[in-house]
């Protein structure tokens, strides 16, 4: 199933997809075929598509760039494209001018890198607008970390930094965080700082609400696998960590949980790419 049907079926959202030479191109393509497209802009076709399109669709022309450039009879990508980079600098600045001069006429030197790691890795789950118990949050949280613990070690790294975003029923939102004193990959260690978080955040959810919890692991570095060996030693957090880990890469991540999340709906996961070396 093709990834814009397979997010509706499973979550009921559209989501809109741009495919073009550059990252550039791509996310204007992707904005034009909202709210439910796929847009391909194929090499020989780049102008046609772009310079009709109003100057608005560059990034970095806000409502004052805008005016700045309708004031000199500019309102289309094409029209921008036809004037020297010079008089582009003049009217906007030096460096805005020739940033969206060189876009214009198609330039966008950066590169796309498909091997780079990501520096962090997140989950977050919506909670509609019904009130919740610090115990039900408790939960929702363990699911969520229990998720990223396993990824983080999947694909060998530590995090040093954790990070709860919380969105309240009126909302606003709220960042916290807690950097630990050794990077580390263990469950719950992981889960025991979040907790903290959440728990520090307790008053403001008691009196406005929360509608969406997420969880960040952050500073990311690379660490060594343990390798499994019997008997365990149920003291030892790691080697739990890495049990469970083998029985759920066997037999599927709903082989083994815990006693709390027994029976309790998991939430909706959105597809991931698979990590890179």
């Amino acid at each position: 199933m093709r990834l814009r049907e397979r997010v509706r079926a499973e979550a009921g959202l559209p989501i809109s997809v741009g495919v073009a030479r550059t990252k550039f191109l791509a996310k204007v393509a992707s904005a034009v075929s909202k709210p439910d497209g796929l847009l391909l802009v194929r090499p020989d076709h780049e102008e046609a598509f772009l310079h009709p399109l109003p100057v608005e669709r560059l990034w970095g022309v806000g409502a004052v760039t805008a005016e700045k450039l309708h004031s000199n009879g500019v309102y289309t990508v094409g029209q921008l494209a036809e004037l020297e980079a010079a008089t582009a600098e003049r009217w906007l600045g030096k460096a805005a001018g020739a940033h969206l001069h060189a876009l214009a006429r198609l330039r966008d030197p950066r590169p796309v890198a498909t091997t780079k790691r990501h520096g962090s890795i997140g989950s977050q789950r919506a909670l509609g607008n019904r009130s919740y118990t610090a115990g039900e949050l408790g939960l929702i949280l363990t699911q969520i970390v229990d998720g990223l613990a396993k990824r983080l070690r999947d694909r060998g790294s530590s995090c040093a930094t954790v990070v709860l975003r919380l969105r309240y029923g009126d909302f606003t939102k709220a960042t916290r965080s807690r950097t630990l004193a050794a990077p580390t990959d263990r469950t719950e260690v992981l889960l025991g700082v979040a907790q903290q978080l959440l728990d520090a955040a307790g008053p403001d959810i008691s009196g406005r609400g929360v509608t969406l919890i997420g969880v960040s692991l952050a500073q990311l570095t690379s660490a060594g696998r343990m390798q499994l060996e019997l008997p365990i030693d149920w003291h030892d957090g790691a080697r739990i960590d890495t049990a469970l880990d083998a029985v759920r890469d066997r037999f599927g991540s709903a082989a083994v949980t815990r006693a709390a999340l027994i029976g309790r709906d998991p939430g909706w996961s959105a597809p991931r790419l698979p990590e890179h070396e």
